[in-house]
């Protein structure tokens, strides 16, 4: 993978490229998530459309169902789904880690109950760095340990010791697969809870075991806003700017934008799309519920502001009415219309940080964002 930094503004963001096995991606990027190798309600021509050349899957979801040897048969997972652009893969170890009740970590891996039907599976750093290769993705992340919100320092060092012994295991795996001729990247994952001792360590063990990326762990799982703000920012900093920097788990603008501030490059979330199956859609003046009465007789389109095909088309009277008889075609649309709005989002912020203005962009998009009051997600 080569990366290049091809502009930065004096706030710290800054935009480039990804060269992957499949394409070139401009960063900052936002990687939709498609964890069973679909990103909901959408198809790849959709996304394609959009303009995405990246996108998330699931490596515990897909090893579960449809299981690897059906996805090895097919030729890997760009050949199974058709999706001909590049894909980066979770190991697994968040789902894992959301599934407290059916799992037991220990230093050599992760036990844990299918939440399907029942059956046990072991997870090593090594076998997930195989898995991973079988999907053939372009950039694969390490198995690793997510601690919750309010853990102990205890809970958080014994997590943090564990995931860098991890990163070794499966940067060693890794490059035995490079040797064979598999062409994906391996992300390690900054750990440490809210510790920011522990973070720092766990910096520095990443970069002792190198890599060509970084991603940055354990960040917007319940923590209060003010706090993910001030460890991003910390976290952050202690990164080399000569990598592409990953936040995992961010979908929001708020949150999007602050992580470019820092000079993040990648994010993924899950939160557009499930958010536009509830019938919730961003707008350039913050996001609103469908089903709410005031939509009944309004026939003007999502967003005034948007150019999407959804709002060239529709009228939130006919969406509201599509979401109260729940029928799929509001999912389909809500969710082209919410990431095509993330996405060109994106597209300003680039814009606007080649031109040296990112910060006043940043303040002028969140001014009209909250001006229509406190987002409705329900």
């Amino acid at each position: 993978m080569i990366f290049t930094v091809s502009s930065t503004d004096p706030s710290g963001a800054r935009t480039g490229f990804l060269e992957l096995p499949h394409g070139k991606a401009e960063t900052p990027v936002f990687m939709p998530v498609g964890t069973n190798g679909t990103v909901k309600a959408l198809t790849r021509e959709d996304l394609d459309e959009i303009g995405f050349r990246i996108i998330l899957s699931n490596t515990y979801h897909l090893y579960l169902r449809p299981g690897m040897d059906v996805i090895a048969q097919a030729g890997g997972l760009h050949s199974f789904s058709r999706w001909e652009r590049n894909i980066l893969t979770d190991s697994g170890g968040f789902q894992v880690f959301s599934l407290a009740p059916f799992r037991k970590i220990t230093p050599e891996g992760i036990k844990f109950r299918s939440h399907i039907d029942g059956s046990y599976h072991f997870l090593t750093p090594e076998n997930v760095v195989d898995l991973q290769e079988t999907l053939g993705s372009d950039i694969q992340m390490q198995l690793d340990v997510c601690s919750s919100y309010g853990a102990s320092r205890k809970e958080a060092e014994k997590a943090l010791y564990i995931t860098s012994s991890w990163t070794e295991r499966g940067k060693k795996q890794w490059e035995k697969r490079r040797e064979g001729g598999y062409k994906g990247q391996f992300f390690p994952i900054v750990q440490g809870n809210f510790f920011k001792d522990l973070r720092a360590q766990s910096v520095e063990k990443v970069l002792e075991v190198g890599s060509e990326g970084i991603a940055i762990g354990g960040l917007s799982v319940g923590e209060p806003e003010e706090i993910f703000y001030e460890y991003l920012a910390f976290t952050a900093a202690l990164l080399p700017k000569t990598l592409p920097r990953y936040v995992m788990g961010i979908g929001t603008p708020e949150y999007i934008l602050a992580a470019i501030e820092n000079g993040i490059d990648m994010f993924d979330c899950v939160f557009p799309t499930r958010n536009a199956r509830n019938g919730n859609v961003f707008t350039h003046r913050g996001a609103f519920a469908l089903k709410k009465a005031e939509n009944r007789l309004d026939f003007s389109p999502i967003d005034e502001e948007c150019t999407c095909k959804v709002c060239r088309s529709y009228s939130r009277s006919y969406l509201r009415h599509l979401y109260k008889t729940q029928e799929i075609l509001c999912s389909i649309l809500a969710s082209y219309h919410n990431l095509y709005f993330i996405n060109k989002l994106l597209v300003d912020a680039r814009r606007a940080i080649e031109e040296k203005r990112f910060m006043a962009f940043k303040n002028d998009f969140l001014t009209k964002y909250h001006s229509g009051g406190k987002a409705c997600f329900l």
